[in-house]
């Protein structure tokens, strides 16, 4: 009985962490969205969480650190989704199917956007970097598991994987991120996240096919 309770205890704990973690990001995406990067606080989003300061930096380290888990968290959809559909063994064109519409309704997002802004406002450059290694740095792997897997079957034919990755990327997002971030382009609705990525395994296929 003690096992069990003190098992209890532990998962009470960690539901109430991640609930508590949830609270302060949302914060923090208020705050940065409101001030910008340089204008949020650790003590800002603590106070509008309701939570206090010593937890952030216990669970943070810092303003840094905190906006690096943002990134990590952001990415973790598109990331379990691949690996999900890797180990199913789908079709590697049926992965592009379904990944194409969450990944650009995630980079064209209100979170992604306001990350990159924050990014470009972050003089140390560190948040430009975490941004990158949460994201294409760690989904570009996978992406190259998925086209491998597509040349292997027979359905495109190339030489190097990364400038394989790099054309799909290209068709699939091109400069639609940079123009949400400067403000030009509204926010995607899920009709044409999944047009445009219709059109993009599409062009892929026709150039490598």
């Amino acid at each position: 009985l003690r096992y069990l309770s003190t098992t209890q205890e532990v998962v009470m704990r960690a539901e109430t962490r991640t609930h508590r973690q949830e609270q302060i990001e949302v914060a923090a995406y208020k705050l940065l969205e409101q001030k910008g990067f340089a204008g949020t606080s650790m003590q800002g989003i603590a106070r509008l969480a309701k939570a206090s300061n010593e937890t952030l930096y216990n669970w943070y380290g810092d303003k840094q650190g905190l906006f690096k888990a943002l990134v990590a968290r952001n990415a973790d959809e598109v990331k379990s989704l691949l690996e999900e559909e890797l180990d199913a063994q789908r079709d590697a064109l049926g992965i592009l199917g379904l990944l194409g519409p969450r990944l650009l309704s995630l980079l064209l997002g209100p979170r992604a956007i306001a990350l990159n802004r924050a990014a470009a406002a972050d003089p140390t450059g560190a948040l430009g970097q975490a941004l990158s290694q949460a994201g294409r740095e760690s989904v570009a792997p996978l992406l190259v598991q998925v086209l491998e897997r597509a040349k292997a079957a027979g359905q495109l034919s190339f030489e190097l994987s990364d400038q394989a990755v790099a054309l799909y990327l290209d068709l699939l997002v091109g400069d639609l991120q940079i123009r949400r971030v400067i403000g030009v382009l509204p926010p995607p609705d899920d009709a044409f996240c999944q047009e445009r990525s219709e059109r993009a395994t599409r062009m892929l296929v026709k150039l490598l096919g």
